[in-house]
């Protein structure tokens, strides 16, 4: 079996902490968690399972090198390849980070947006989540009434993180076999 491919994108290491938290989680099923600025689309098709983690910036912003005090190339930059690669027969998973008080109009739209990415290129993708004990007005990370991924909100339910994230890899867990 391939390991299990774990890229983010980061600004202040939250996204970063999450996807070592996870690759700890996973064990030896995970790659080591590589940060999307260092990484090729390649480098996501070679892997047959992602988990993949962004934060979102300001109102709804995917992280790019435009709006990161790091000025690196991020998901921002990827995403238009992205969707034009062939991700068929690859099952990725997404988390995302935001702030639900400081942006309700926006919460998590960056999970959002890498998710559409990814179905425009034919991933299957896994691991909705619920909307339950969060509260926002609106988010494009919302389908259905369900996030499309795994939602946090380390400023606000920081908490809550590492329990909602062993909720969520024992959900995506199974289509990873």
């Amino acid at each position: 079996m391939n390991s299990i491919g774990i890229f983010f994108g980061t600004d202040t290491g939250l996204t970063r902490r999450v996807a070592k938290s996870i690759a700890k989680q996973l064990g030896d099923r995970a790659a080591k968690p590589v940060n999307v600025a260092k990484a090729t689309v390649d480098d996501l098709l070679a892997c047959d399972t992602l988990i993949l983690g962004t934060p979102t910036y300001g109102e709804g912003a995917l992280p790019d090198a435009d709006n990161s005090s790091l000025k690196t190339p991020s998901w921002g930059e990827l995403v238009p390849a992205i969707e034009q690669a062939d991700f068929a027969g690859k099952v990725v998973a997404i988390y995302g980070l935001g702030d639900q008080l400081k942006y309700p109009d926006f919460f998590c739209d960056a999970l959002g947006r890498l998710h559409q990415a990814f179905a425009k290129a034919g991933a299957t993708l896994v691991g909705d989540w619920s909307t339950e004990g969060y509260t926002f007005n609106a988010s494009k990370a919302v389908v259905d009434g369900r996030f499309v991924g795994l939602a946090l909100d380390h400023p606000n339910q920081g908490e809550m993180t590492e329990g909602r994230v062993a909720a969520w890899l024992a959900q995506i867990e199974p289509a990873f076999k």
